[in-house]
């Protein structure tokens, strides 16, 4: 396994930010959740931890931080650090009705793409996306892997409302907003269940370095899903990927 090169900054009276090298791979996110698992062992439980694509950042609201100190410290645990360690990732299946209702840049894509609309999302459908990162709104994951063939730029003027569930593309990724919201990603689906609910112990189910696969469902399944989904007995299947 390797050890990435890491710079660190503070980030704030209570927040330093540990930075890998500039670059979308997985064996960098990788090397990332590694170090942040180790660090969850070796370290007091004041901190809290928020990984991203090359970034880390460390949060601890009950100290004010000696960052010469705490730099010095980061970079022998790092070098240091036990290579093994990692949290337990998965793989979700989650549904997405792919209906025009629904994905209303469909036609326009396919158009873009120069590809029919049922070879967009069997493209869309038929690949695992890894999970680089959680924010812009509570649980929305940016889902990278995205094939090269869906690459596609961000809409020229964003939307004012985008609907909860919808799954969009934009760039280099693909993901679902947790919640309406105004956004400029193009849409092409939705997803019936929820993916953030914060009357849940663990609002967002999902963890950076799980993995993704989109399965494309039917209206009649969807509108089942919907209702699972509201009432809180939809379970989505997840596959162990690192046992």
């Amino acid at each position: 396994m390797n050890k990435y090169p890491i710079t660190i900054k503070p980030f704030g009276e209570n927040a330093v930010l540990i930075e890998w090298p500039n670059k979308v791979e997985e064996v960098i996110l990788d090397d990332i959740l590694r170090f942040q698992a180790f660090l969850q062992l070796e370290i007091e439980n004041d901190w809290e931890f928020i990984p991203a694509y090359n970034s880390l950042t460390l949060i601890n609201l009950k100290t004010k931080i000696d960052f010469s100190t705490i730099e010095k410290q980061l970079l022998k645990m790092h070098k240091d650090s036990d290579s093994t360690s990692k949290r337990q990732n998965y793989l979700w299946k989650l549904p997405v009705c792919y209906d025009l209702e629904f994905g209303i840049d469909l036609e326009e894509l396919s158009k873009e793409l120069k590809m029919s609309i049922e070879e967009l999302i069997k493209m869309h459908s038929s690949h695992e996306y890894i999970v680089y990162g959680i924010g812009f709104l509570p649980g929305f994951m940016y889902l990278g892997g995205l094939p090269k063939s869906l690459e596609t730029q961000r809409k020229s003027e964003p939307r004012l409302k985008v609907e909860k569930g919808a799954v969009g593309l934009a760039g280099k990724q693909t993901g679902i907003y947790p919640q309406e919201s105004p956004g400029g990603w193009n849409i092409i689906g939705n997803c019936p269940i929820p993916v953030f609910n914060l009357k849940s112990e663990e609002p967002c189910f999902v963890s950076v370095g799980d993995k993704i696969k989109f399965e494309a469902i039917p209206r009649a399944e969807y509108e089942l899903h919907k209702i699972e989904g509201e009432v809180g007995i939809y379970t989505p299947e997840k596959i162990v990927l690192n046992a």
